[in-house]
C-alpha cells in the first residue's frame, strides 16, 4: 500500500504485518453525491488472528480470548466508512485494528492489594458516631416528664 503512513504499531516493536492484512472495498452509504455512487470508499480490513505469526504466542492467546465475541473463524474484522476518500478510510481501519489489538494483547492489570484502615481513623469515626448519637438522643422528648 503506497502512501500509507507506515507500519501500524501494536505495542513496542510489534506492528501489523502488511502481508497478513486483507482489504475489501465497497460503496459507502451517506453523503457524497455522484462521487460516492461510482467509487468504492468503504473499507473492510480483515486480520487472521488465529494463524498469524506476527504476534508473540502469549499475546495471541490473550487476544483470542478477549476478542472471542468479535472473531469469525479466528479472523477479526474492522470497517471504516466515515470518510469520503478510500485512502482515509484505509488509514482509519488500520489505526482502529492496531488499537483493538493493542488493547486485547495488553497484560492484565496488577491485582489490587487491599489496604487496611488505620486504627486511629476507625476509632475516631466510632467516637464521632457516638457523639452524634448522643446529640440526637438529647433532642428527643423522652425524659422531660
Amino acid at each position: 500500500m503506497e502512501g500509507m503512513s507506515g507500519p501500524h504499531v501494536i505495542r513496542g516493536s510489534v506492528s501489523l504485518p502488511e502481508a497478513e492484512l486483507v482489504w475489501r472495498f465497497s460503496r459507502s452509504s451517506g453523503p457524497g453525491g455522484q462521487h460516492v455512487n461510482t467509487t468504492d470508499t468503504a473499507v473492510e480490513l480483515r486480520f487472521d488472528l488465529a494463524r498469524t505469526e506476527a504476534l508473540p504466542e502469549v499475546w495471541k492467546q490473550r487476544a483470542l480470548q478477549r476478542l472471542a465475541g468479535r472473531l469469525s473463524d479466528g479472523v477479526v474484522t474492522v470497517r471504516a466508512s466515515e470518510h469520503r476518500s478510500q485512502w482515509r478510510n484505509r488509514e482509519t481501519a488500520a489505526v482502529r485494528l492496531a488499537a483493538l489489538l493493542a488493547e486485547a494483547t495488553a497484560p492484565p492489570p496488577r491485582p489490587r492489594r487491599p489496604t487496611r484502615i488505620p486504627r486511629g481513623i476507625n476509632e475516631r469515626r466510632l467516637r464521632e458516631k457516638k457523639q452524634r448519637s448522643q446529640t440526637k438522643r438529647g433532642r428527643s422528648a423522652r425524659g422531660w416528664d
